[in-house]
């Protein structure tokens, strides 16, 4: 194992609670404010890959690190293409996203790539979970077809999260970079699990048992 693989295990290890709630049914309870249906999840959608399209493209205009700019261009524009592509679901040639989700929030004030480089591996794994409870949506609805797109969306996270390790590992010098490393990934998940329990609490809802 790698030093990169050890350190998303560590960190999968030390979220357990967050990421396996966030991957709850309840968390696109949370997301579509109680509306579970087609036009709610898509918009839900839609904003959280506007905002990661937003962030990954700010973060490529203004990292030093020239891998890291190259890590973040590809990422924003995977985003961006994820994003137009649930525009197509919508039907709609123009959108609003309501608002920045709390994960992209915290994302846009880092501005080291030693923290950006965590957060980054952080905002993956969180958000790995809420695709997968897409993807069953979408299953359930019975519309395999629209549930492979997302499933592909998923697809898409694997292969950022590769090059995310491999960042990690070409800019952590020293045990004091994977630290703070690995609190910016924390900080990243934990942004994503507060909202989620604060929107749930403010529906009435209990966020803690897990669906």
């Amino acid at each position: 194992m790698t030093d990169s693989e050890a350190f998303v295990e560590a960190v999968r290890e030390a979220n357990q609670t967050a990421l396996s709630r966030l991957g709850s049914s309840k968390s696109l309870y949370a997301d579509t404010g109680g509306d579970i249906d087609t036009e709610p999840v898509l918009r839900a959608t839609a904003d959280a890959e506007h905002a990661a399209w937003q962030t990954f493209e700010a973060w490529a205009d203004s990292d030093d690190h020239e891998s890291a700019r190259e890590v973040f261009e590809t990422t924003a524009t995977e985003e961006q293409s994820h994003y137009e592509t649930v525009l197509e679901h919508l039907d709609v040639e123009e959108y609003e996203p309501d608002e920045v989700p709390a994960l992209h929030t915290y994302l846009r004030t880092l501005e080291s790539t030693v923290e950006r480089t965590g957060a980054f591996i952080g905002r993956i794994l969180a958000s790995t979970r809420s695709k997968e409870q897409v993807v069953g949506y979408f299953v359930g609805d019975a519309d395999p077809q629209t549930a492979g797109v997302f499933r592909a969306f998923g697809e898409d996270l694997e292969a950022q999260l590769e090059r995310a390790e491999d960042l990690l590992e070409d800019v952590c010098n020293s045990d004091d970079d994977y630290e703070r490393a690995q609190a910016a990934a924390a900080g990243a998940i934990e942004a994503a699990y507060d909202e989620y329990v604060d929107t749930l609490e403010a529906m009435g809802a209990n966020p803690k048992p897990v669906c």
